[in-house]
């Protein structure tokens, strides 16, 4: 397994300061010397404390683990073939990749309509998200996909209006919802709100259902980022008031006088204000799912992270004796706006063995005809191959792949251009394409055909989203093509193959050496 230097990383602004000579086991220098300032980790941690445990600058950055694991999706590879076509007429004018359908759909009774197998799991109450809201929720629309609001977002709006500990106007909330919900198109995608722990007890879903006209809620167990609850900074004192009086774990506590003293002295400038961590019940489970539909819900999901096999366990059964539409699995190292360092790295199951073993819990269930809620998978895709690759270890289940690290870099790739555009300060990388939109971004023109007057609304943000996906979407169908799988439902296990024994081992897929043996042995005579 590749080492990372633990101890010196971009993630948390450290390093070391022999450079390449480092310990591998600690991730100390060689040679720790009387006199360095403490540039590393546990350098910074003499003078800084607890604040070098999370990934810095807070609010315009987000993280993932830097851990190489065992297996990943690397150590499969995609098998095409030269005869036959499913899914389409086995005619080379037919048989094109633009023919390729990525349609799919999540959830019982016809389910939510994607055009694309992509949804975008929770992004919430961080500013990285808050800041790039535009453009994630007018690309995912004109795309054609889900978007999940993610955990605290009411708690966390200084605008909120809440009476008896249940919110009952939250802007921000609302903002969020009806922006999707304006680009929506054809009725392809939805907008779904989130909830953990203290969105629960301020009756968030309830809130979303009855007044927003929301129908896709989501219940959230974790994430593959941490194993605790949600964790932001907070800049404002009179908004780390608010949090802890909402009732919010703010620390350090911001209604001391001794604490105060010492923000308005500058002795610390950040507040961290953390969510609880749930108590899952099969029976509370069961009540909350009913309580949901009984509200107007129509789909109702549930997001779980990397925890032990024992709780994907539970995940998958009961969201099976729930009925519920789908189950997000986030696998261990997924990307974040703020989570511990060295929890992102070092806690929870990675992707392959989780999803190996989803496959095998929802085949067991399969087997005995219990019911088998549709699959989202997560945990750092970015790239059509990682997405094929995905789709068909977890086949027939899964129906769509859960990105969010990635799609958020290309909205705010976007939104940097739109500026430099603005202010005529293109760098020269990007005038070698042209200097306006249309020419930098090749599905500018087709936006602006389809939507007339309506396009010089869309962001450039979200033109990157759009864009990003169009790549995804070509690429994917060529990928597809080659295998002969003309929809995302004919996608199998037997489209990959283990290039090493132990990826072999972990998820069931043969190793190279033996896939299709039997078939070429009859094929040999």
């Amino acid at each position: 397994m590749t080492l990372t230097r633990y101890n010196a990383t971009a993630a948390t602004l450290s390093k070391n300061r022999t450079g390449g000579d480092w310990c591998p086991i600690s991730g100390m220098c060689v040679t720790c010397v009387e006199g360095c300032i403490g540039m590393c980790e546990v350098g910074k941690s003499a003078y800084r404390g607890h604040e070098v445990i999370y990934p810095q600058p807070f609010g315009i950055i987000t993280t993932a683990s830097q851990k190489a694991y065992p297996v990943d999706l690397s150590h499969f590879n995609i098998m095409g073939t030269a005869v036959g076509a499913v899914g389409i007429e086995a005619d080379s004018d037919r048989a094109i990749f633009p023919n390729v359908s990525l349609e799919t759909r999540l959830g019982q009774d016809k389910g939510i309509k994607l055009r694309l197998p992509l949804l975008i799991p929770g992004l919430g109450s961080t500013n990285i998200a808050t800041q790039n809201w535009e453009g994630l929720a007018i690309g995912a629309a004109l795309t054609g996909i889900p978007l999940t609001i993610g955990e605290n977002v009411c708690g966390m709006d200084v605008d909120a209006k809440i009476q008896n500990g249940r919110v009952i106007h939250s802007p921000d909330l609302e903002r969020r919802v009806k922006l999707y919900q304006q680009w929506q198109r054809d009725g392809y995608g939805a907008i779904v709100v989130q909830a953990n722990v203290e969105d629960s007890r301020l009756g968030v879903l309830k809130y979303a259902i009855e007044r927003l006209g929301v129908n896709a809620v989501e219940l959230k167990w974790g994430q593959g980022a941490k194993d605790i609850g949600g964790e932001v900074k907070i800049k404002s004192l009179e908004k780390a008031q608010l949090l802890k009086k909402r009732g919010y774990i703010v620390l350090p506590d911001p209604l001391d006088p001794a604490t105060i003293e010492e923000f308005k002295n500058g002795i610390f400038t950040e507040f961290e204000r953390h969510s609880r961590v749930g108590m899952v019940t099969e029976e509370g489970f069961l009540e909350t799912v009913t309580q949901l539909r009984k509200a107007g819900a129509k789909h109702v999901s549930l997001k779980t992270g990397a925890y032990r096999p024992a709780d994907l366990a539970r995940a998958v059964k009961f969201s099976s004796r729930a009925k519920i539409d789908y189950i997000t699995v986030d696998a261990a190292g997924g990307g974040t706006g703020m989570s511990p360092w060295r929890m992102m790295n070092e806690w929870g199951v990675p992707g392959i063995e989780l999803w190996s073993l989803l496959y095998k819990y929802c085949s067991r269930l399969a087997q005995k005809g219990e019911y088998v809620p549709d699959l989202v998978i997560a945990g750092g895709f970015t790239l059509e191959d990682q997405l094929f690759k995905g789709l068909a270890l977890c086949s027939p289940y899964v129906k769509a792949i859960g990105m969010a690290r990635a799609p958020l870099a290309a909205v705010m790739v976007g939104k940097t251009i739109g500026e430099s555009i603005n202010s005529g300060q293109l760098p020269i990388y990007l005038q070698r394409f042209g200097k306006t939109r249309e020419a930098i971004f090749v599905t500018a023109e087709g936006l602006k055909r389809e939507y007339g007057k309506d396009y010089e609304r869309i962001p450039t943000s979200a033109i990157g989203l759009y864009t990003y996906y169009e790549r995804l979407a070509q690429g994917l169908r060529q990928l597809m093509a080659g295998s002969r799988k003309f929809a995302v439902e004919f996608l199998d296990r037997s489209d990959i193959v283990a290039l090493t024994h132990e990826a072999a081992g972990v998820s069931g897929i043969p190793h190279v050496m033996e896939a299709d043996k039997e078939e070429a042995e009859k094929i040999l005579g």
